[in-house]
């Protein structure tokens, strides 16, 4: 099979951003059902990286939020040494890690 020509995809339109199934709701603010999210993804994203909160709904009920990342405070690097580590005191006495988490699951009823 020859092939017939280049293929060009069309030019990235704003106006193929926009989302007529959006409603602004007085308590979640935007808002768009779940099918219509999954066929506008992209669109969604964008208006989400613009700094607007969505969130997607399922028979008229609230499922997700998508929200923009915001950045977080970077974690401090462990500056210490292997030897400070090592003359650190034991743990001998009082609830172990063990016992804390033991006593949190039965208290869920896990």
């Amino acid at each position: 099979m020859k092939p017939k020509g280049t293929i060009k995809f069309p030019e990235h339109k704003p106006s193929a951003l926009i989302l007529k199934e959006i409603v602004a709701l007085p308590e979640l603010g935007l808002s768009i059902p779940v099918r219509a999210a999954k066929a506008k993804l992209s669109a969604l994203l964008e208006l989400v990286a613009s700094g607007h909160e969505v969130t997607i709904t399922s028979d008229g009920r609230p499922k997700a939020v998508l929200s923009p990342l915001t950045k977080r405070p970077a974690r401090r690097a462990f500056t210490g040494t292997w030897d400070q580590l090592k003359a650190m005191p034991v743990q001998t006495e009082g609830p172990f890690a063990e016992e804390i988490i033991r006593t949190d699951r039965d208290g869920r009823g896990w």
